[in-house]
C-alpha cells in the first residue's frame, strides 16, 4: 500500500505569484493535447507535462491484491511508462511548485495520487488542480483554487479497481473450466450482458396478439378533411390490451354499423399548452442523443468530446478548449454561462425567445454537483465559425452540444391543442387530436430525439399535428371513407446504445465515466453485437450469462451492482471507509 503523498498547507496562488518571474511551476496532466492547450495560456513560467494516462496499475498476470493485509493493492509500473516517470521526476526537481491536473474525476484523482507518490522525494509543494474547462479565465481561477489531492476520491477509485479485480479472479476460473481459457467478465459489464440477454429472452417468449383499429376520414362544411379513430364502442374504451377489437369480423361489424350513420360533433376541447426545453447535456444524455441523431457509438462520442474538451487548433488562436468537462451527471450551469447564453439568444433570435428568469434544472441527488453540465466554453464559437477547424463528426457533436445548451435557456414552445370527439350511431365514439404551434420557442433551434417503443400501431388518436377544420359542438360531418386496420402487439425492442445507456443509468449501474467502456467491452469480448444498431447477445454471451447467473447470482444482481456504486459514492463523500466496503463484499 502506498503512503499518502506529502502535501503542503493550502494557500492561494495570487496573480502576483503567477507573474513572479523568479518562480517556475510544473503542471502535470494526462494528455499531450491538454498540455498544449494549457501551455498556450500559461506561458514560460509554467512547464506542462503529460503522464499519458495512468503510470501504475495492478499487475496483468497476478491478483495484485494482498487480501490478508487489508486488501493492500500491489501496484506495478505500467509497461512503457518508466521513461515518462523519469521525465516527470526530472521536471519536478527543476520546479518550485508542482500542480497535478489530471481530469476532475476519480480516475484523474488516482493518477494525481500516484504521481504525487513518485514526486514527494522532491519535497516541493504539491497541489491538485481541477480544470472543468480549458479557457484562460477558468485555468487561472483553478490554479488560484488549488487544493490537496482528494484522498477520499482516490480511495473510491482504488476500491472500485480492487473490487473489479476480485470479481474477475472469482469469475475467470469458472469460464476457463466451463467455456474456454482466456475468457474474462467484468463486474459491471456482466450486468449489462445480463440485461441484453434478459431482453432477448423476453422477446423470444413474447406471444404476439392480433388487434384492429378503425379510422374514419371525415369532412365538415369547410376544408380540410380529417381522420378520426374509434375510441369507444358500446360504452367501453377501445385499446389493444384489455378491451380490443381482436378479429376482422369484430372490426367489420362496427364498420357496417357506422358506414351510413351521421357523425355528430359531441365536444370540441381547445387547450393552450407549453413544452419546456430539455436540460443541458450530461454524459448519459449526450451519448443517447448522439446515438439517436448522429448514430455515434458511446465510445466514439466520448473520444470526440474528450478532444473538444482538451483543445482544438483554431488557426491563429492556437489550441482552444471548446466544451466543459464531458464526464458529468450534473445539469448545473454557472451564472456567467447562463448570462452569456441569454445575451446570445436575444441577439440571434429576439427577446421573446428568452424567458423572464433563467431555466434551472433539477439535478439527480447522486450527481457530482462540483461539475457543470456539458456546454460550450464560449457560445460565440458557433458551429458555423468552427466549421473550418473541425472534422465532420467532431463538428456534428459540437453542434449538438452547442444547440442543446442554448435551447435549454430559451422560452418554451407554445401550441394550441384541439381534441374533437364525435358520435356515430349512438354507440360509437371517434376522436381526433390536432396541434398548431403558435410560438416555436426553443424548438426553433433544437428538439430532442426519441427512442423506439413498442408501437401501438394506431391504438391512440390520429393526427397529433393534423390541421383540423373549424367546427363547433352539434355540427354534423360527412363520412368520406372508413377503414379497419390490422395490427399485432409488439415486444419491447432490443436495446440500442442509447436505450442501454438509459437503462444502465436508471438502474444505477455504472457512472458517467463508465457507460462508454461498458458498451464497447461487451462487444469486444464478443458477448453482444450490434445488428441494425440494436444489441443482440451472441451464443457465447448467452452461455457466459447463464453460467454467471447460476454460480454468482449476487454479483450479477442489478440491485447489488447499483448498491456497490452507491457505496463507492459514499466512500468519495467521506461517509464510509473504503476498507469496510471491501470487507463487506469479500466476506459478507
Amino acid at each position: 500500500m502506498y503512503k499518502a503523498p506529502v502535501i503542503v498547507q493550502q494557500h492561494q496562488l495570487t496573480k502576483q505569484v503567477y507573474q513572479d518571474t523568479m518562480s517556475q511551476s510544473l503542471i502535470i496532466v494526462e494528455s499531450p493535447a491538454k498540455a498544449r492547450t494549457l501551455q498556450k495560456y500559461l506561458g514560460k513560467n509554467f512547464t506542462v507535462k503529460a503522464s499519458v494516462g495512468h503510470i501504475i496499475d495492478l499487475p496483468v498476470k497476478t491478483l495484485g491484491v494482498d487480501i490478508a493485509n487489508n486488501f493492500a493493492p500491489q501496484y506495478v509500473t505500467i509497461r512503457g511508462k518508466g521513461k515518462i516517470i523519469s521525465d516527470l521526476k526530472s521536471a519536478a526537481e527543476k520546479a518550485d511548485k508542482i500542480y497535478l491536473a489530471p481530469d476532475p474525476d476519480r480516475e484523474g484523482e488516482a493518477i494525481a495520487h500516484h504521481i504525487a507518490e513518485f514526486l514527494r522525494f522532491t519535497r516541493k509543494p504539491i497541489r491538485r488542480v481541477l480544470f472543468h474547462e480549458l479557457t484562460k479565465k477558468a485555468i487561472l481561477a483553478a490554479i488560484d483554487q488549488a487544493s490537496e489531492v482528494n484522498q477520499q476520491r482516490f480511495e473510491a477509485q482504488q476500491t472500485r479497481r480492487i473490487l473489479d479485480r476480485l470479481v474477475g479472479y472469482q469469475i475467470s476460473p469458472l469460464l476457463w473450466d466451463k467455456v474456454r481459457r482466456g475468457l474474462s467478465a467484468g463486474r459491471v459489464q456482466s450486468v449489462a450482458v445480463r440485461m441484453v440477454c434478459e431482453r432477448e429472452q423476453a422477446i423470444e417468449a413474447f406471444v404476439s396478439e392480433e388487434y384492429w383499429s378503425i379510422h374514419a376520414t371525415l369532412e365538415g362544411k369547410t376544408p380540410p378533411p380529417f381522420v378520426a379513430q374509434l375510441d369507444q364502442a358500446y360504452g367501453k374504451k377501445i385499446d389493444h390490451k384489455k378491451n380490443k377489437l381482436g378479429t376482422d369480423a369484430e372490426a367489420q361489424a362496427i364498420v357496417a354499423a357506422v358506414r351510413n350513420a351521421s357523425f355528430l360533433v359531441e365536444s370540441l376541447e381547445k387547450k393552450k399548452k407549453k413544452r419546456n426545453p430539455s436540460p443541458p447535456f450530461i454524459t448519459s444524455t449526450m451519448q443517447m442523443d448522439a446515438n439517436r441523431k448522429l448514430r455515434f457509438s458511446a465510445k466514439k462520442t466520448m473520444t470526440l468530446a474528450q478532444k473538444l474538451y482538451e483543445g482544438i487548433e483554431l488557426g491563429a488562436d492556437g489550441p482552444t478548449g471548446l466544451i466543459t468537462y464531458m464526464r458529468t451527471d450534473s445539469t448545473r450551469i454557472g451564472s456567467e454561462a447562463i448570462e452569456e447564453a441569454r445575451q446570445y439568444i436575444t441577439g440571434a433570435f429576439g427577446a421573446q425567445f428568452v424567458p423572464v428568469t433563467p431555466n434551472i434544472f433539477k439535478t439527480n441527488k447522486s450527481a457530482q454537483d462540483a461539475h457543470e453540465a456539458i456546454r460550450p466554453t464560449d457560445v460565440r464559437n458557433t458551429p458555423e465559425k468552427l466549421a473550418p477547424f473541425l472534422e465532420k463528426d467532431m463538428l456534428a457533436l459540437y453542434s449538438l452540444i452547442w444547440k442543446r445548451f442554448l435551447a435549454c435557456q430559451m422560452s418554451p414552445a407554445e401550441y394550441d391543442q384541439t381534441t374533437i370527439t364525435l358520435v356515430a350511431a349512438q354507440d360509437f365514439v371517434f376522436k381526433t387530436v390536432g396541434s398548431i404551434i403558435r410560438f416555436p420557442g426553443f424548438m426553433a433551434l433544437y428538439e430532442e430525439a426519441i427512442d423506439e417503443s413498442p408501437t401501438s400501431n394506431g391504438a391512440g388518436a390520429e393526427g397529433e399535428n393534423a390541421t383540423l377544420p373549424d367546427l363547433k359542438k352539434g355540427d354534423t360531418v360527412a363520412l368520406l371513407a372508413i377503414e379497419p386496420k390490422q395490427h399485432f402487439t409488439q415486444p419491447l425492442p432490443r436495446y440500442t446504445e442509447a436505450t442501454l445507456v438509459k437503462a444502465l443509468e436508471e438502474n444505477g449501474v455504472g457512472r458517467p465515466s463508465t457507460y462508454a467502456s461498458i458498451l464497447s467491452t461487451i462487444q469486444e469480448k464478443d458477448y453482444a453485437l450490434l445488428v441494425q444498431r440494436k444489441f443482440m447477445p451472441t451464443d457465447l454471451g448467452k452461455l457466459v450469462n447463464e453460467l454467471l447467473v447460476a454460480h454468482f447470482p449476487h454479483i450479477l444482481d442489478i440491485e447489488f451492482t447499483a448498491s456497490m456504486e452507491e457505496k463507492l459514492d459514499e466512500v468519495e463523500a467521506g461517509n464510509t471507509q473504503w476498507l469496510k466496503v471491501l470487507k463487506d463484499f469479500y466476506d459478507p
